[in-house]
């Protein structure tokens, strides 16, 4: 069977190195909020190109929870999110007391910008958008629109590391961005992971202070904070994962490189790229009417697919509260009832790519 992912493949890559950190770090005698997170947070800001500040977190709800929170977002407040996608998103608001506000998706599976107007409301602060999948957003009108509201934008970067919208790197457009580093993620550490970006130095000091109790130094609390802190060894993984990104990267891009170029199926709809924009693949996501059928044909070529997301968060009953259901965002329900996910991961082997196209091609519907 070829996996949809697996995760073993990434760290065999550079066994030796990640062996090598993890013994450093447990030699080391200091387990949380240590060097290794110092380390990587200049190292991942230094990446990302701008003058930008890093705080490492525990995972990427936590990042969205504690990024909202200090930019003061709270209770009858408004966030505009996009249709799809997961609802950690969408947790991310509610746990401050606020309330997410759901915009139609576009054909690249992203918020549609021409939509977000009209969720505007008095109650709206800002728009959190989500690059699904690793493919960034069309982010110049969101942009306007945000400017001439006076909204304070966000992103949602859990899929996405290093994923460029005209020659600029998501995460790079709004206040803050959230990323998360669970393990399936391009940049994936060995447990749970995240982190909050922001041009903004003092902003990014107030994450650090209310990720750690809101303490400011031991002992010594000024806001009643969380427990949100990045531990030692993740940061020091996520440190030789990041050393080689433009290997792991290059790997998914050549994947993708070929399912663009051999899946010729007039049956399955490819994914479509924004003009500008440079996809890290995240996810190889396609369309086919059938999703369950066309899940079954691949399971009997023991090819394992899956569903990214099979409803909208607003169609979940953790969210029936808000009183919405399916004909809310038509366009969005449409392609959670069409999506599939073709084997995506850090390496595949010629002959795996060939196969999984060989498949693809021959379905019938």
């Amino acid at each position: 069977m070829i996996p949809i992912n697996e995760l073993a493949r990434g760290y065999r890559l550079f066994k030796e190195e990640y062996d090598k950190k993890a013994i450093d770090v447990l030699e080391s005698g200091w387990y949380v909020l240590g060097k290794e997170v110092e380390a990587f947070e200049k190292e991942y800001s230094e990446k990302l190109g701008e003058d930008v500040y890093t705080a490492g977190v525990d995972n990427g709800l936590n990042a969205i929870r504690l990024g909202l929170y200090a930019a003061g977002i709270g209770a009858g407040d408004e966030v505009i999110v996009q249709a799809n996608g997961y609802i950690a998103t969408m947790l991310g608001i509610t746990q401050n007391g606020a309330t997410p506000v759901f915009c139609e998706s576009d054909s690249y599976h992203n918020m549609d910008p021409d939509r977000i107007e009209e969720h505007i409301t008095d109650k709206t602060k800002a728009v959190l958008v989500t690059h699904l999948y690793g493919m960034a957003t069309r982010m110049e009108k969101i942009m306007e629109i945000c400017e001439k509201h006076g909204l304070m934008l966000f992103e949602d970067c859990a899929q996405s590391h290093f994923s460029s919208y005209k020659g600029r790197y998501t995460g790079l457009f709004g206040k803050a961005s959230f990323f998360s580093f669970y393990p399936t993620k391009n940049l994936g550490c060995f447990g749970d992971g995240g982190a909050v970006v922001s041009h903004d130095k003092d902003f990014i000091q107030r994450v650090k202070t209310l990720r750690n109790y809101g303490s400011d130094r031991r002992y010594h609390n000024v806001e009643l904070g969380f427990n949100a802190r990045l531990d030692e060894m993740q940061a020091g993984l996520l440190r030789v994962r990041l050393s080689h990104w433009d290997t792991y990267v290059g790997n998914r891009k050549k994947i993708a490189e070929r399912y663009l170029a051999g899946i010729t199926n007039p049956l399955i709809t490819l994914p479509k790229i924004p003009e500008g924009t440079d996809p890290v693949w995240y996810l190889f996501v396609i369309n086919v009417e059938d999703q369950a059928g066309f899940r079954e044909y691949m399971t009997g070529k023991d090819i394992q697919t899956d569903v990214s997301f099979p409803m909208p968060p607003y169609m979940q009953p953790a969210l029936g509260y808000l009183g919405l259901g399916r004909g809310t965002n038509p366009y969005a329900e449409h392609d959670c009832d069409t999506v599939v996910s073709l084997p995506m991961m850090d390496h595949m082997e010629d002959s795996e790519i060939d196969e999984v196209i060989a498949a693809v091609n021959q379905y019938k519907g």
